[in-house]
């Protein structure tokens, strides 16, 4: 085997140029024949998958980061829209509240005028007074079956001076239309009260009598005359 190798040595033009011996050189050989095996190159498939996989885990990222932003801003428009719609409220509430200041001041301006009004109508005020008396009393008188008291009290028709001096006082201390439309519901339960007493019906009498007081007594409130009346 030497031998063999030796010649080969020979032929290729080595013996004289190499200083290694020719057993050394048999020893290389089986190294040079059999070269150390490479790691195979990784196949088309092993590549493709590998960029796949990180082509996933990119797109996993991009994802997130996509979703992330999406909420940012969800939460962004949320918060604007919750903020305007707070601030619109806040000016909403705020003109409600000048408008009911300003329904305020009117009120009290209008009951100041009115107190004024009452407060200068000493003779109209008298008559309102004289008003009261006169159904106290006839109350008394119905209560006791005794008409002709009533009727000696209130008169023999709606036309009685002391009734248009009544109706004098409610024309000048009622402005509104319910001040108005309650003394047109006591001069209607007055008249039926007058016709009831001159024909003794007690049972007449007696629901007209509630029905005049029960508008009086309505119409004083409204007028801002409560208190200013005696024996109400």
């Amino acid at each position: 085997m030497v031998a063999m190798v030796t010649e080969a040595w020979t032929l290729a033009g080595c013996g004289a140029a190499s200083s290694k011996s020719p057993a050394a050189a048999a020893q290389e050989v089986p190294v040079l024949l059999h070269p150390t095996p490479k790691k195979p190159a990784p196949s088309f498939r092993a590549v493709a998958v590998s960029s796949s996989k990180c082509n996933d885990r990119d797109a996993v990222v991009v994802g997130r980061r996509r979703g992330i932003a999406s909420c940012l801003l969800a939460a962004l428009a949320v918060a604007s829209g919750t903020g305007a719609g707070a601030a619109r409220a806040a000016i909403l509430e705020a003109d409600d509240d000048l408008e009911l200041l300003e329904r305020v001041k009117e009120d009290k301006k209008k009951r100041l005028q009115k107190q004024g009004l009452i407060n200068s109508s000493a003779a109209e005020t008298g008559y309102l007074q004289e008003l009261v008396y006169k159904l106290s009393k006839v109350g008394q008188a119905i209560d006791k079956d005794d008409f002709t008291a009533a009727g000696d009290v209130l008169g023999p028709d709606a036309g009685a001076p002391w009734v248009q001096n009544v109706n004098a006082a409610f024309s000048k201390f009622s402005s509104s239309s319910e001040e108005k439309s309650t003394v047109d519901s006591f001069n209607s339960s007055l008249a039926s009260l007058i016709t009831s007493v001159s024909k003794s019906d007690a049972e007449s009498s007696k629901s007209a009598f509630v029905s005049s007081a029960t508008a009086l007594e309505k119409w004083v409130s409204l007028a801002g005359l409560t208190g200013k009346l005696k024996g109400f």
